[in-house]
Formats: C-alpha cells, sequence, structure tokens
C-alpha cells in the first residue's frame, strides 16, 4: 500500500486537490436552513447524477481501453519490466473503485428523497452536505485516475512510437539475462524438491 502512493503521488496530490477545490466551494456556501437545503438539492440533482453518470461510463471506458494498452505493451519489440503491469494493475483496480462508488451514489441520487413528506427538515442539511462531500471525492478520484493513466500512457509513448531503448521500464540484456538464471534455478530447485 505504501508503495502504491509513493509511485502514485503526483496522481493522488491532483485528486486531492481537486477534492479539496470543490469542497473549499462547497465550504463557502456557509451554514444553511433545513428548507434551503431541501431547494438546493432539488436543483442539484439532475447535476449530480449526471456527474455520476458521466464519471460510470468515463470509469468503464478507461478498463476498457486499459485493455488495449496491454496489447499495445504487449507487442512491443522490448520486454517491459513487471513494474509497468503493476502500474496498469493499479490503475484497473483504483478506476474500479471509482467506478462502484459512482454507481452507488448514483443510485443514491435517484432516491426522490426531495418528494418525501416523512423525512424531517432538518436532515436536508446533512444530506445536501453529504451530497456535495461525496461528488467532490469522486470527482477527486477521477482525476487521479486519468492522472495514473496519463503517466502510464506517456511511457509507453515514449517507449513504443518514440522507439526510447534506454527507458527505465525497458528490460535491458543484463536484467534479462539475470531473470533467464533465477528461472533455471527455480526449475532447479522445483524438480530437486519433487
Amino acid at each position: 500500500m505504501k508503495s502504491f502512493f509513493l509511485k502514485n503521488k503526483k496522481a493522488l496530490y491532483g485528486g486531492l486537490i481537486t477534492t479539496f477545490i470543490i469542497a473549499l466551494g462547497v465550504f463557502l456556501l456557509g451554514n444553511i436552513s433545513g428548507y434551503e437545503a431541501k431547494l438546493l438539492l432539488k436543483s442539484s440533482m439532475q447535476g449530480l447524477n449526471m456527474l455520476c453518470n458521466t464519471i460510470v461510463l468515463a470509469s468503464a471506458t478507461i478498463l476498457a481501453l486499459l485493455l488495449t494498452l496491454l496489447g499495445i505493451s504487449i507487442g512491443t519489440s522490448n520486454k517491459l519490466k513487471e513494474t509497468h503491469y503493476k502500474q496498469v494493475l493499479n490503475i484497473a483496480k483504483f478506476d474500479t473503485i471509482l467506478f462502484i462508488s459512482a454507481l452507488v451514489l448514483f443510485q443514491f441520487f435517484n432516491i426522490p428523497i426531495t418528494e418525501a413528506d416523512n423525512v424531517d427538515m432538518s436532515w436536508y442539511k446533512y444530506i445536501y452536505w453529504a451530497t456535495l462531500f461525496s461528488s467532490s471525492i469522486i470527482s477527486g478520484m477521477m482525476v487521479t485516475t486519468v492522472l495514473m493513466l496519463y503517466g502510464t500512457v506517456t511511457n509507453i509513448i515514449v517507449i513504443v512510437g518514440l522507439k526510447k531503448s534506454n527507458h527505465q521500464l525497458i528490460i535491458t540484456d543484463d536484467e534479462e539475462d539475470m531473470d533467464g538464471e533465477r528461472d533455471e534455478e527455480d526449475e532447479k530447485n522445483n524438480a530437486g524438491s519433487e
């Protein structure tokens, strides 16, 4: 987990800054009453639904495009290090969390809470803050996902498109020889243990 944060700190900072800026905008609204919150909630529901819908579609598209990225990675003439595939795996995991979160929020935002008569007026304030806070979090998560993807795609462009042969993600001949020797030792150890 610690290595995930270290390897993706630029993307995570970008997501946190986005979340903070959106949350700051929400905070600047100040203290509102339950009635005002109900009116604001009613007017913002369509936009929140659209945000969640867009993030669900974008994250599903990113997952599909990761398969294309893997195809390009495997098809390159250079062998790529395990680090590259771990980057793709991290993007897929983070994007899946984003997909599920946005889908769940989309379902919550479709509950016609503003039409309910049995909800106490004081609850609308908390519901309003929760919806704005959660939407700022998923917006920040989307920015993080896109920045993580940007880093990985940039590496692939440099390796495949610009044909840079001394990139940090390319396995060199020395590293390939060491991997071959390790594989031979593993085979001998496995054969000896049987």
